[in-house]
């Protein structure tokens, strides 16, 4: 088994007023040589919207774009015609393909905004872009890895056009469970919202992100109440 620890204070940060990111990897004006991706994953950005304020419209193409709200809402307009707003407690999942353009803003006048943005390399490029939106069942999280995305359309959660498999869990103080590699030669990649947790015994800490590759089963420990977002992608 292989390990990387990137812990919390190490990330990026560019903070524009308007907009606090957290950049896990090298993003926009931070860069890392060493910090570009970790295997398909290229950017795990960790970011507070002020009321009222967001991104105009902009470019993707080929990039898998996952966006978990974790307080507050987020609105959408893109090319292919979608419009809606999404909240805590939603996924939602844009393949680029050939190319859309999306803007994204906080609606609210006097709440901020608090979000994931994930970006993965598609497996296949040049796709017909897609968007995809749901609402998850936040009980099946506790105590549990409750799927959130898959390559399966048919599966639990948004898919993507990638062999990842992202899970949510909400893990009471002492709880253990074990999750098995979906498929050989995927790695992980682990990232801690809240609280702290001991992965095969290795202690991560809020906002900690642990890459692992090399093996087949994990062991997570909460040893605070804690929640925390798991990545499974492919390592090339």
């Amino acid at each position: 088994m292989k390990t990387i620890l990137h812990k919390a204070n190490t990330r990026g940060n560019a903070n524009h007023g308007w907009l606090n990111a957290y950049h896990s990897f090298s993003f926009a004006s931070w860069y890392n040589p060493e910090r570009v991706q970790f295997g398909m994953l290229r950017v795990l950005n960790d970011d507070t919207i002020a009321a009222g304020m967001g991104f105009g419209t902009h470019p993707h193409d080929n990039m898998e774009i996952i966006t978990i709200p974790l307080e507050g809402d987020l609105a959408h307009k893109d090319s292919m015609g979608n419009e809606s707003t999404i909240k805590t407690g939603d996924v939602q999942v844009m393949s680029a393909g050939t190319g859309i353009q999306h803007s994204e803003f906080n609606p609210n006048a006097d709440l901020q905004t608090k979000l994931f943005q994930i970006w993965l390399f598609p497996k296949t490029r040049n796709v017909t872009p897609r968007y995809q939106q749901i609402t998850l069942d936040v009980t099946e999280q506790k105590n549990n890895f409750a799927q959130i995305l898959s390559p399966n359309e048919e599966d639990e959660g948004v898919w993507i056009y990638q062999d990842a498999w992202f899970h949510l869990a909400d893990f009471d103080k002492d709880f253990s469970k074990t999750y098995e590699i979906k498929k050989e030669g995927n790695g992980m990649y682990v990232f801690v919202i809240s609280g702290s947790i001991t992965v095969n015994g290795h202690e991560l800490e809020t906002r900690d992100g642990y890459g692992i590759w090399n093996f087949k089963k994990l062991e997570f420990t909460a040893t605070t109440d804690a929640k925390f977002l798991l990545m499974e992608i492919p390592m090339e």
